[in-house]
């Protein structure tokens, strides 16, 4: 998804009720985290520690993931009204309606009802944020191996999979980082 587009989806405002602050820290978590949709799900308020969350990712691997400002003040504000809504006890960081944790099938439906609201066209599912997160940092770090980390992936091939850079990203990568690039742009400006 489009960086700008994505601005505008997350920008757009919500009522302030508990499920609208609870439904933009889901999304602005997924956008600023890579979380897959599981890792979300299985979330507990123990796992959020000063701007980074705790995560336990496919065969049980744990990681630790930042949490952009954005995030975290979204965060921040659904943590405020969870009380409002959470079952006594209940340690999930997202909860229903019912005060009970979210399934995956309650967030993807919230998802695309938002996707609907607030006047997106694309289709838009957790997949989608966690590849749009790969994208946009690969386009503005090319630091393939950081995004591996971040997205919790054992092999550095599964997350090429994530990676469409064009060829404007990669020339230009290819430009500031290779000598000989470097070596030929500064003598053809003589």
């Amino acid at each position: 998804m489009d960086v700008d587009a994505l601005a505008r989806f997350l920008d757009t405002p919500h009522d302030g009720s508990p499920l609208a602050c609870r439904d933009q820290a889901m999304l602005e978590l997924f956008y600023s985290s890579g979380l897959r949709l599981a890792e979300l799900v299985a979330l507990d308020l123990d796992d959020i520690h000063a701007r980074r969350v705790r995560v336990l990712g496919k065969g049980g691997k744990p990681r630790q993931v930042p949490v952009g400002r954005r995030a975290d003040q979204a965060l921040t504000d659904w943590l405020s009204l969870r009380g409002a809504l959470a079952a006594d006890g209940e340690p999930a960081l997202f909860v229903g309606a019912r005060g009970n944790r979210l399934g995956h099938r309650a967030i993807q439906q919230r998802m695309r009802q938002l996707a609907l609201t607030r006047g997106l066209a694309e289709h838009l599912h957790p997949h989608r944020l966690r590849h749009s997160f790969a994208s946009h940092l690969l386009e503005s770090s090319q630091d393939l191996r950081a995004v591996q980390e971040l997205l919790g992936h054992a092999n550095l091939s599964t997350t090429q999979v994530y990676t469409r850079l064009d060829w404007q990203h990669l020339a230009a990568g290819y430009d500031a980082a290779h000598p000989r690039a470097r070596r030929r742009r500064d003598s053809d400006d003589t």
